[in-house]
């Protein structure tokens, strides 16, 4: 075997999938985050959502504000993560405890941004 580079099998999918694409997606993330943060600022204020959520969301605002983390940010990755992972486990719970009707109600956003918000409510994979 020479010097050449490692190939590792990659699914056809991903090959299509040029930066272009990859752009896109990230696009569409960046868009989707203000419309997340306006529905819990809606949801904290809807009389029809149960105190803890209400509270949980509060919490979770004050929790990415402040400059301390379970994981320090300078940890390359897992700094990071640990913001994604407490924010999506606490928009998971206020969003059931709201109901899909409520969170229908304040989306501000997209059918398909809504669509997103209800499969991470449902606990389904994102894709």
């Amino acid at each position: 075997m020479g010097a050449g580079r490692l190939r590792l099998p990659v699914r056809p999918s991903l090959r299509r999938r040029g930066a272009a694409s990859l752009l896109a997606s990230a696009r569409e993330l960046a868009l989707l985050v203000p419309d997340v943060a306006r529905l819990g600022w809606r949801l904290a204020r809807d009389s029809r959502v149960p105190r803890r959520a209400k509270w949980s969301l509060v919490l979770l605002a004050g929790y990415l504000a402040l400059p301390f983390d379970l994981v320090p940010d300078f940890i390359p990755v897992l700094g990071q993560l640990d913001d994604a992972l407490v924010a999506l486990l606490i928009l998971r719970y206020a969003l059931r405890r709201a109901g899909p009707e409520v969170v229908r109600e304040q989306w501000p956003g997209s059918e398909r941004g809504l669509a997103v918000v209800l499969r991470i409510a449902a606990g389904a994979a994102t894709a």
